[in-house]
């Protein structure tokens, strides 16, 4: 079946040009070193590293002598198996800063209690590597939550129809899906922010109108004493903030208010 499949040379020249006139990136997948050694010289500039090369050391070595980025899937792997990767393509020449590892559950769909998607975040953190997401569950919720949780690549299989034979069309998206997903996460990107906590643009003008603004409960006159038993807060919060409510307490009126009114100590 994978001798059927192959993509010759020529296939791969006329894929190149034909994502160079769509304006899209090509990436095609060694598994082999002659295949990297091809892709290589066609110019490739990102080397994407399977899962099940992950143990490769010769494989690896020789992915990390190019120098290039490389997108690592760690899929059946565990945590130290990703650390020793990264340390064979360091030496060979690609440090972590050039790696992205794509956090991945290898099986065809992956059954979603076996996504553990909290592990592409222990891997970032404790590896100090970017990190992604490689999908093979069906539908588009998974890597897009994946996204929110910090993925920078989404790798999703899909299919121009999944009724079409072989392994691997059932657990891909069509094309209406895959345009989906991606309308869907960059919607997530752009609500993720910069995760700086202050008031946006939107929320500006209704912060006047539903906070709150310490006000006279009944009337006052000038030097009464503020207490618990005359003031209150009520809408709008173009007045003095509740938060200063304890300084306000027991200090005396410096002028007459009347009930409703806004406090101030003018």
């Amino acid at each position: 079946m994978l001798k059927r499949l192959e993509l010759s040379e020529v296939m791969h020249r006329e894929l190149i040009e034909e994502s160079r006139d769509q304006g899209i990136g090509f990436i095609s997948t060694a598994f082999d070193i002659e295949s990297a050694n091809m892709l290589l010289s066609f110019g490739q500039g990102i080397f994407k590293i399977p899962s099940g090369e992950i143990t490769n050391l010769p494989y690896l070595r020789h992915i990390g002598s190019f120098g290039k980025r490389i997108i690592l899937s760690s899929g059946m792997s565990n945590l130290q198996e990703v650390k020793d990767a990264l340390e064979v393509l360091d030496i060979a020449g690609t440090s972590k800063s050039q790696i992205t590892v794509l956090h991945c559950a290898s099986a065809y769909p992956a059954p979603l209690v076996d996504v553990n998607l909290l592990a592409m975040r222990t891997i970032k953190e404790s590896l100090n590597v970017e990190v992604g997401y490689s999908d093979h569950t069906l539908g588009i919720e998974v890597p897009i939550a994946a996204v929110a949780l910090g993925a920078t690549v989404i790798e999703k299989h899909f299919t121009l129809d999944r009724n079409l034979p072989g392994p691997d069309h059932k657990a891909s998206l069509e094309p209406n899906e895959l345009n989906s997903m991606v309308t869907q996460i960059r919607n997530i990107e752009q609500a993720l922010g910069d995760g700086m906590k202050r008031p946006m643009p939107s929320e500006l003008e209704n912060i006047e109108l539903v906070r709150r603004s310490i006000v006279a409960k009944c009337s006052i006159r000038q030097g009464e004493i503020f207490s618990e038993l005359n003031l209150s807060v009520k809408r709008p919060g173009t007045g003095m903030s509740p938060m200063d409510w304890d300084r306000l307490i027991g200090s005396k009126a410096s002028r007459d208010f009347e009930a409703d009114e806004l406090i101030d100590e003018s």
